[in-house]
């Protein structure tokens, strides 16, 4: 078994026997890595400080006690995922142990470790996403320019996901349908895409991202002999669809051209776009419509975005929260 370093302010009992027998069932029948073993080993000497520090043999632990030590944990700082994966070392413990005919019900089948708080999507405040947007590579190749523009237009000018844009045809016909591609209608000024579950939106698009498609089409094909070009809306320099890898390095290496410090992705072009519309309209169900997005409480993230940029105001704008 493999030797774990014991802190020299902790006091540990004797191993529990169980213990003992179930490590060495983990590591010469279930084959664990060495790295994995060391720390079932650690989860589980902490589940039995835990036990003895309510008086409690490890095997007699109910869902009770179980809960409360994921709250000791919680509280002292422990993160839910931390959590989560301490708790899986003990669920594998006792559902060893209930095989073993040494318990009748694992203690910590039905216990979740707390949620963690989901990471705020990342978005560009509005003064550099417009400097993005409004980027103009002077002696760039005009066709790479125009093509580039054009994404960073769509991307945040309508909130595309990258897969729905390398989805895009230049011109609509039965196979794109029967593909599930979308396509542009730069006379309607709208975008028809096939999102997650091949659900279809239309989102509108703007003067600005229509201004800059019509450039791109009209320099698109020409590198290209006939029958050469792929029914991409956006193609790479050999005539075929653009890749969302490929956009993902132009629109980073874009970013940076630009002067932006933070490398741009393609998807926090389109949280950019909901967040600065939210701002602006404060109408959530609409940016869920543009967006796609099935269920509200996906969009309402975006509130938290919006409550950031209102605290951020009033943190600079306020007499009361000036600090002195």
């Amino acid at each position: 078994m493999v030797d774990v370093p014991t802190p020299q302010s902790t006091v540990v009992a004797a191993p529990d026997p169980h213990v003992q027998r179930y490590l060495a069932h983990a590591r010469f029948e279930k084959r664990l890595a060495a790295r994995t073993l060391t720390l079932y080993t650690l989860d589980l000497e902490r589940l039995a400080q835990l036990a003895a520090g309510v008086d409690v043999p490890l095997l007699q632990l109910q869902t009770a006690h179980i809960r409360r030590f994921v709250a000791q944990m919680h509280s002292g700082g422990r993160s839910g995922r931390g959590i989560a994966l301490i708790l899986s070392g003990w669920r594998g413990f006792f559902t060893w142990a209930g095989r073993q005919g040494l318990i009748a019900h694992n203690p910590v089948q039905d216990v979740r470790a707390p949620k963690a708080p989901k990471p705020l999507p990342k978005a560009l405040g509005v003064d550099d996403a417009v400097r993005l947007a409004e980027f103009d590579h002077a002696g760039a190749d005009p066709w790479l320019e125009a093509r580039d523009a054009a994404i960073v237009e769509l991307l945040y000018g309508c909130g595309l996901r990258v897969g729905e844009l390398v989805g895009l045809d230049a011109v609509p016909n039965a196979e794109t349908q029967r593909q599930g591609r979308g396509w542009i209608d730069l006379q309607a000024g709208e975008a028809h895409v096939f999102g997650k579950g091949s659900k279809r939106r239309s989102v509108p698009v703007g003067a600005a991202a229509v201004a800059a498609l019509q450039a791109w089409l009209g320099l698109r094909a020409t590198p290209f002999a006939a029958g050469a070009l792929d029914a991409a809306l956006f193609v790479g320099q050999r005539g075929a669809r653009f890749t969302a890898q490929s956009i993902w390095l132009r629109l980073r290496q874009r970013s940076q051209q630009a002067g932006l410090t933070t490398p741009v992705h393609p998807h926090m072009l389109r949280h950019s776009f909901a967040s600065h519309l939210l701002q602006s309209s404060g109408d959530l169900r609409a940016v869920q419509e543009l967006l796609g997005h099935a269920n509200i409480t996906t969009t309402q993230v975006y509130t938290r975005l919006d409550f950031q940029h209102l605290a951020k105001v009033y943190d600079a704008a306020h007499p009361r929260a000036r600090r002195k």
